[in-house]
C-alpha cells in the first residue's frame, strides 16, 4: 500500500471516529456537563421525587429539590412546563442522567438582586418592616424584596442594650441608607431622629416701669 493511500485511509478512519463520537449523545451530554451549558427542556413526566425531561434523546431525572428554589407542594404543576437545566451527573454505563434547574435560578436571583441593590442610593430614606432581631442589630425588609441591617448603634440616639428593647418583629420603620458594600445594605434609624436641643435658660429682664430711678430707690438697701 502506497504512503498516500495509507494517509488517506488513516484520515478516513479518524473522520469516522470523530463522526461516531459526535453521534453518541452521551458525549454531547458530557460536554454539556463540563461546559455548564444551559439547556432548555420540557418536563415530560412526573415521577416519585421529581420530574423527567429528555436531553439528546436520553431520559434525564430532575429531583424535586432541584426544580425550584423553594419547596414544591404540587409537582404535577410542572408537567409540560418549559424550564432551563444543567447536567450535573452523566454516567453512560449506568444510564444515569441527573439534571438541575436550581443553580440557574440561583444565578438569576442573584443577578436580579444585584441590579436592585445598584438602584439603591446612599442617603435615601426608605420605609421597611422589622424582619428579624439579633443582639447586634435588626434586619429590615425593604421594598423590592431587599433586606438591610440596622446595627444596634444606629437604632437610636439613646444608648440601648439590645434591639428588642425598642423594636419588635413586624414594626414598620423609616430608615436611611448609610452604606452599601459587598451586596449588603447598612441602614440607620438614628440618622432620622431630630437632634433634641437643650432648652435655653430664660433670663427675665425687669420691665422699665419697675426700675426705680430716684436716689431713694438706689440707696434704700444701703446701711450706713
Amino acid at each position: 500500500m502506497s504512503e498516500e493511500l495509507l494517509q488517506e485511509e488513516t484520515q478516513t478512519m479518524a473522520d469516522f471516529e470523530e463522526h461516531f463520537d459526535d453521534a453518541n449523545p452521551w458525549n454531547l451530554i458530557t460536554s454539556y456537563k463540563e461546559n455548564k451549558t444551559v439547556l432548555p427542556v420540557k418536563v415530560e413526566g412526573i415521577v416519585n421525587g421529581g420530574a423527567i425531561a429528555m436531553v439528546e434523546g436520553i431520559r434525564g431525572f430532575i429531583p424535586a429539590s432541584r426544580l425550584s428554589l423553594s419547596y414544591i407542594e404540587d409537582l404535577e404543576s410542572y408537567l409540560l412546563k418549559d424550564i432551563e437545566v444543567r447536567v450535573i451527573e452523566a454516567d453512560q454505563a449506568e444510564n444515569r442522567l441527573i439534571l438541575s434547574a436550581r443553580e440557574i435560578l440561583k444565578e438569576k436571583e442573584r443577578k436580579e438582586r444585584d441590579e436592585k441593590i445598584a438602584s439603591v442610593k446612599i442617603g435615601s430614606v426608605l420605609t421597611g418592616t422589622v424582619e428579624t432581631l439579633q443582639n447586634y442589630g435588626a434586619f429590615i425588609r425593604l421594598p423590592d424584596n431587599l433586606s438591610g441591617l440596622v446595627h444596634v448603634s444606629q437604632i437610636s440616639q439613646k444608648r440601648i442594650k439590645a434591639p428588642k428593647d425598642v423594636l419588635k418583629v413586624g414594626d414598620e420603620v423609616n430608615v436611611k441608607v448609610i452604606g452599601i458594600k459587598d451586596g449588603k445594605i447598612s441602614l440607620s434609624m438614628k440618622a432620622l431622629e431630630e437632634v433634641k436641643e437643650e432648652p435655653e435658660e430664660k433670663v427675665e429682664i425687669p420691665k422699665a416701669g419697675n426700675i426705680g430711678t430716684s436716689l431713694g430707690d438706689l440707696f434704700k438697701d444701703i446701711k450706713l
